[in-house]
């Protein structure tokens, strides 16, 4: 114990550790899948910084057909750029995949097998997981703007559907176009 505390103590441990936990993003979407609205917080990844990994919570009201609460985590990279202006950027396909994560006591990780056979229902009614395409135009706000703690401004949207709506689609191609099984979202990421 007095091991660790000494090791905790030491300046490179206060110095270093902590700047990996602070998040470089933060993140608020209206809809796509995670949420009537949502708000995140996100992490650079890579040295050239065209991965995120954002955590989101999002909400829907009772009104809007909840009242759920959902957390995500998310995944996407920015494989293309295109250069607008010296203070603009534009990624125009950018893959990605997340899970979205229902709570409540409505949702399940299993159905239940009083109720059930075992295998009737494959799907978690509580998880989901997703595949996102999305496109996203980033502004350097230093250049823009002049000072401040915001160093960039993007504003994105996502498509994306999930394992069941997929599955759905398949099984039901008559009666459902790829309208059916992609959601959208829009949102708006400050990078620090």
């Amino acid at each position: 114990m007095i091991t660790i505390i000494f090791f905790l103590q030491s300046g490179k441990v206060f110095s270093q550790f902590p700047e990996i936990l602070i998040p470089k993003d933060v993140i608020v979407q209206h809809a796509g899948s995670i949420g009537y609205f949502s708000v995140g917080a996100g992490y650079r990844l890579f040295k050239n910084k065209r991965g995120n990994l954002d955590f989101n919570y999002g909400f829907v009201p009772e009104n809007k057909g909840g009242a759920l609460h959902i957390i995500s985590a998310k995944f996407v990279y920015r494989p293309f750029e295109i250069k607008l202006k010296d203070w603009a950027k534009f990624y125009p396909l950018n893959p990605g995949a997340f899970v979205s994560y229902h709570y409540g006591k409505e949702f399940d990780f299993y159905w239940d097998k009083s109720q059930y056979d075992e295998g009737y229902y494959w799907w978690s009614s509580a998880i989901r997981p997703h595949i996102s395409f999305s496109n996203e135009i980033k502004l350097d706000s230093k250049k823009l703007f002049g000072g401040g703690k915001i160093k960039s401004l993007s504003i994105y949207s996502e498509f994306n559907t999930n394992d069941l709506y997929m599955v759905s689609y398949v099984l039901n191609t008559k009666d459902l176009s790829l309208t059916d099984i992609f959601k959208l979202g829009i949102g708006i990421r400050a990078g620090f």
